[in-house]
């Protein structure tokens, strides 16, 4: 016997009995994010590398890291590892710049980034998220917060605390970083090795880092003084400002932290993250944030953006399963050609419908019917010469006969 062949690490197959849960949140995603004029948008899984370097930034864990690369042809290929970058390239090379703002999309599918593999997080990972395009006022911010917040109750996911945080524009942000790099120089042999190469390359992470040693750091007086300080400017700060007014306008309660930085080098101004506690455990569901330059970044005009994106995995592991959909209805019947004929007269009239392909005893098909569908069509004898079904309710046990023609229009369906 040959060796079994197995999934890759880090991947999994998505089997028919859970395809319903992402359905669901792709069935919600496109109701949620229709309502507020997003739509639809798919894009490759594949790009060319210089794409995330310049895009995502190359001083991230993502681009140094995680991402899958190879080489054809002499040009550099990468597995997506996020999306946006991808949707600003399509954003541009499909002339959507000359569209009247704003553009909005959404997109969901599969990104692949090479990390360690643990629950709610794969190597192959799906995200659901949107971006937009053209409108630089904090409407935008605040209407992409609100998308996000109203997808996540259509889920389900109703205990949520929204973070927010402003970076700045570049000119504030250097002033605010050339202000840490000084606090924290004393301390630099004490940081982690991945806190001491972001010193030089990519400072704000330090912010983010998980590591005890590094939290003890920035939580020491000097550094909070720093962390806290109004730093950005009058302009940025007016930005800022009026986002609150409109969140506190829409009842979307919030904290503002300003450890909040997100992990990618294109954002400005606004990030976020959304949490939930649902399951009694905090979880961060979504992240976004403003990402002015990433266009021009990547060729195109200056065009101010903002956008999310949420883990597909970790939604489905804090929402409540969802029952398998049942066919409407099990054709049970010892005339196998007879039920063929009838199976198909019942999907042209809209049905899900099966039948017993092995002509299994009556008993046998009764009983998988029961397990598969809300109804069985019993076809015997006697409702063939009469051009009749017997339509056995599998809830409730009652049972009728009907004309084949007009049977559907009896169904609680």
């Amino acid at each position: 016997m040959a060796e079994i062949i197995k999934v890759l690490k880090g991947t999994k197959d998505i089997l028919p009995q859970e395809v319903n849960m992402w359905q669901f949140l792709e069935k919600k995603a496109d109701q949620i994010f229709s309502k507020y004029g997003f739509k639809e948008i798919r894009t490759p899984i594949i790009e060319y590398t210089e794409l995330f370097s310049r895009g995502v930034g190359d001083t991230t864990d993502i681009v140094n890291k995680e991402m899958y690369t190879f080489e054809k042809s002499d040009r550099s290929i990468t597995l997506r590892p996020e999306n946006t970058a991808g949707v600003v390239r399509s954003y541009i090379e499909n002339g959507m710049t000359r569209l009247p703002a704003p553009v909005k999309l959404w997109y969901h599918g599969p990104m692949f980034r090479y990390e360690r593999p643990q629950a709610g997080r794969q190597r192959q990972f799906h995200q659901v998220g949107v971006e937009m395009f053209g409108v630089k006022q904090p409407t935008a911010d605040a209407e992409v917060i609100l998308t996000a917040v109203n997808y996540l109750k259509a889920l389900g996911l109703n205990d949520l605390d929204v973070e927010i945080n402003s970076l700045g524009c570049p000119k504030c942000r250097q002033e605010f970083k050339n202000k840490l790099k000084e606090v924290l120089k004393p301390y630099f042999n004490d940081l982690c090795e991945d806190c001491k190469n972001r010193y030089e390359k990519n400072l704000l992470r330090l912010l983010d880092c998980k590591v005890e040693s590094c939290k003890k750091i920035f939580e020491k007086s000097e550094v909070q003084e720093v962390i806290n300080s109004d730093f950005i400017c009058d302009e940025c700060a007016e930005h800022y400002t009026e986002l609150k007014l409109y969140l506190n306008k829409m009842g979307v309660n919030y904290t503002e932290n300003k450890l909040l930085v997100r992990g990618l080098d294109y954002y400005n101004r606004t990030v976020f993250e959304i949490k939930s506690n649902n399951l009694g455990s905090q979880n961060a569901v979504c992240g976004g944030g403003r990402y002015d330059s990433l266009v021009a970044q990547l060729g195109g005009e200056d065009t101010p953006a903002v956008g999310f994106a949420m883990g597909m995995e970790r939604l489905i592991s804090l929402i409540t399963p969802k029952e398998p959909k049942k066919l409407d209805g099990y054709i049970v019947s010892n005339f196998p050609v007879d039920a063929f004929v009838l199976a198909e007269e019942l999907r042209h009239q809209g049905l899900n419908v099966e039948f017993d392909l092995t002509n299994r005893k009556f008993t046998k098909q009764l009983e998988k019917a029961s397990k598969v569908a809300k109804y069985a069509f019993i076809l015997g004898e006697d409702e063939i010469l009469k051009h009749q079904v017997s339509i056995k309710n599998l809830d409730n046990g009652k049972q009728i006969t009907a004309d084949r023609a007009t049977c559907t229009k009896m169904l609680d369906l």
